[in-house]
């Protein structure tokens, strides 16, 4: 089941062990728990000294629960063989419940340990879903650091059935004693804000000073402003509830000069590897409320904290654009789905239509077609508008059909998307096409909701830039996807970023 060069892998982390680890196994005869049971028992051949394992009846079996040695249960179970992308989530907990302490910060620690239980959570994931790590490790997390929490991994291609039965549809999907909690991802410090927890004592060193620039938001753009404000030697500050921004939502980046290939997450972690070179300081996991225009400025966070800057460079990025038609709402995480990464997996043999036919709705519908058993392409002008490279792989394609000139009506069905209506734009026809998902990628709508009138914006929110950056607000800037710029692509919004900081240090300079 591991292959040499993940043993190898395994055996380097396993040296970071610092108690030994007991395996509680709960398995039946049937092939899953023979893989499960494969997949310890190969673990336990690798440090026979340190790690051992038992047989337990547990709540979902097959599984797996981790517990140091001789004591209590940690409370963090694997229901599934944690391959793929969440290999990472049992290397973690593996060494966290030997001893290792999780790398929060102590705040972090402070609230998951004032958490009052008892609380179950039970998280169903695909091991292809690179968001899901995120929000397995996290609580993890909380059941390790809280034996009053426990926390469930199930894999849900293994766990099919039960996944029809509660009809989830996107992932990762949290459960809470049994409730539907939380769909798709969700960081560390938005659980935290989701259990009622008091997080401001976090943010109090951060209120003591006034900062020379305050970038809001943390993916290309605003990093690569951190960097270049933090370079001329100010004092700067990031804000940002999600470290890389939206990068974390894309898996395979082919154009970014001198990287013919990285993944999303890897490229976030990378940025954040970056910034930490400098003296930043970050001011993680609350979005940012409001902005009032005074000497200095005052950034007013989600729960109240004030941040002060005598210049701020808007760095907020973009999400997904909505049909906005009928339905769409109401079957979001039922059949409505937006990262095919994530959740093509639930939809294996099933037959499904993405909504765009840009290089995101492309993308998506080549990866849907290995997986789907037929994937159609819903676009709304005369052609696609994809890179000619990606619409001659979709339409060698013999799965995918390609529909142009249509406009996406309503999505139908009862509990979960069973239809579409389309109509053809040259005749006016509405038709229907029954369906069992849809994928929406028609572009981006830029995250700046909060600002009002804070600085001038576009009908679409985008806030209005000239050359090097500046809004209509002398001291505040702005760059990436949020603006004007002409080209949403990550290797201009990292130039866009450096292009604001720079001229909001010539700012400081000349009118401070």
């Amino acid at each position: 089941m591991l292959d040499e060069q993940l043993k190898q892998q395994t055996l380097e982390f396993l040296k970071l062990l610092e108690s030994p680890v007991q395996f509680t196994l709960s398995v039946g005869e049937d092939e899953n728990s023979k893989k499960v049971e494969q997949f310890v028992k190969e673990i336990c051949s690798l440090d026979e000294k340190n790690l051992s394992y038992t047989y337990e009846k547990l709540e979902f079996t097959p599984a797996f629960r981790i517990d140091k040695k001789g004591e209590q249960p940690s409370g963090v179970t694997f229901a599934g063989v944690p391959l793929g992308h969440e290999y990472n989530s049992f290397i973690l907990a593996l060494l966290q419940v030997a001893g290792r302490a999780p790398k929060i910060e102590d705040s972090q620690k402070k609230q998951i340990q004032a958490l009052k239980g008892p609380l179950h959570f039970v998280t169903y994931v695909s091991l292809t879903c690179h968001n899901c790590p995120d929000v397995v490790q996290s609580l993890n997390i909380l059941a390790i650091l809280n034996p009053e929490i426990t926390h469930t991994m199930v894999d849900g291609g293994m766990y099919k059935e039960e996944v029809e039965a509660k009809d989830i549809m996107a992932v990762p999907a949290t459960f809470l004693d049994g409730e539907l909690w939380s769909s798709g991802k969700i960081s560390l410090d938005e659980i935290l804000q989701k259990l009622g927890s008091d997080d401001t004592e976090k943010f109090a060193p951060f209120t003591k000073e006034v900062y020379d620039m305050a970038i809001i938001g943390a993916g290309p753009a605003g990093a690569s402003a951190a960097i270049y404000a933090s370079r001329k030697g100010i004092k700067t500050a990031i804000i940002s509830d999600q470290m890389g921004g939206q990068v974390n939502e894309t898996l395979g980046i082919e154009n970014v000069i001198g990287t013919p290939y990285i993944e999303g997450p890897q490229l976030a972690q990378r940025l954040k590897s970056h910034m930490d070179e400098y003296d930043i300081d970050y001011i993680q996991g609350q979005k940012v409320a409001s902005i009032e225009k005074d000497t200095p400025f005052k950034i007013t966070l989600r729960n109240g904290v004030i941040i002060q800057a005598k210049t701020i460079v808007l760095a907020t990025g973009a999400r997904w654009r909505d049909l906005n038609v009928p339905g769409e709402q109401e079957f979001r995480t039922k059949g409505v789905a937006y990262c095919p990464h994530c959740d093509a997996p639930l939809f294996a043999g099933k037959k499904v239509a993405v909504a765009g036919g840009g290089n995101s709705g492309i993308e998506a519908a080549i990866d849907l077609a290995n997986i789907a058993s037929h994937v159609t392409v819903f676009e709304f002008m005369d052609r696609l508008k994809a890179d000619q490279v990606l619409q001659k792989r979709a339409k060698e394609l013999p799965n995918i059909d390609i529909l142009t000139n249509v406009a996406l009506k309503e999505i139908k069905g009862k509990e979960k998307v069973e239809q579409v209506a389309y109509e053809d734009r040259l005749t006016g026809e509405v038709k229907d096409m029954d369906l069992d998902g849809i994928f929406i990628q028609i572009g981006l709508v830029p995250n700046t909701d909060f600002l009002g009138d804070t600085v001038a914006r576009t009908p679409r929110g985008e806030i209005i830039i000239d050359e090097v950056g500046r809004t209509n607000v002398p001291g505040i800037f702005a760059a990436g996807d949020c603006t004007t710029q002409t080209y949403k692509q990550i290797i201009i919004s990292m130039g866009s970023g450096a292009t604001a900081a720079l001229s909001a240090f010539d700012y400081l300079i000349r009118e401070q």
